[in-house]
């Protein structure tokens, strides 16, 4: 998989929807608020929905014959969980149709200098979805010096994720334009880079992909796009 360069200038509202993984994560989300937001998703093209585990089976029925995978995350939100769990969630979404598992890296570890330890954890679910799906590794940045934000970036390139990800939606801060162009600038080409938490208006979706992300988490998905569509009319 390769980089996809993308510029806020040049962008069509057909690429934009598809930087779009639609977050429906919350914990109090209701069958209807999922059924809802995949309605949403099919009916503007984004790339992916990313619901929570549970709701993968739902998801994947009602999008099926659909443009938009179906994304779920693993060991979320604090990256806790032995690899072996994170393996087995990861094995259990893609049996329920997912193809798109977005992983937190075990912070602590990281933290405490477990590189390989972190590395290994991340090659662990690489494997499991080797040919069935994308892996996204979230970093989770608001807990993680400059120096970290690097190494975990390049501890995912060398498990063979597809994508770095800054945020859960679940920490003090999430995505900003600085920690992008970062992360943009410690993995190669292959890898590609995801934005979440924060990413709630045009203006910043924009800041983003000019700063590198190829991917952003949105819930204001139809508030974007909707804007995006007002723009190219006026």
């Amino acid at each position: 998989m390769m980089t996809t360069t993308l510029n806020s200038q040049t962008i069509t509202l057909a690429e934009l929807a598809k930087v779009i993984d639609h977050a429906m994560l919350r914990p109090e989300m209701t069958d209807a608020d999922i059924t809802a937001g995949c309605e949403l998703a099919r009916q503007y093209h984004v790339a992916s929905v990313c619901v929570r585990p549970c709701d993968v089976g739902l998801a994947a029925r009602l999008l099926a014959g659909s443009d938009v995978a179906v994304g779920t995350v693993v060991g979320f939100p604090h990256g806790s969980a032995t690899t072996a769990v994170k393996v087995a969630e990861a094995e259990q979404a893609m049996a329920e149709g997912a193809t798109e598992l977005d992983m937190v890296i075990n912070i602590g570890a990281l933290r405490s200098g477990k590189l390989d330890l972190v590395r290994d954890d991340i090659a662990a679910v690489v494997k499991a979805a080797r040919g069935r799906g994308h892996v996204k590794v979230i970093l989770e940045t608001a807990y993680l010096t400059t120096e970290e934000k690097v190494a975990a970036c390049q501890l995912a390139e060398a498990a063979g994720a597809d994508f770095v990800k800054t945020s859960t939606g679940f920490a003090p801060t999430g995505a900003t334009v600085a920690d992008i162009k970062l992360m943009r600038a410690a993995v190669g080409p292959r890898v590609q880079v995801k934005a979440s938490h924060g990413v709630r208006t045009l203006t910043t979706i924009l800041e983003m992909i000019d700063a590198g992300a190829t991917r952003a988490g949105a819930t204001a998905t139809a508030t974007i796009l909707d804007e995006f569509k007002q723009r190219q009319g006026s």
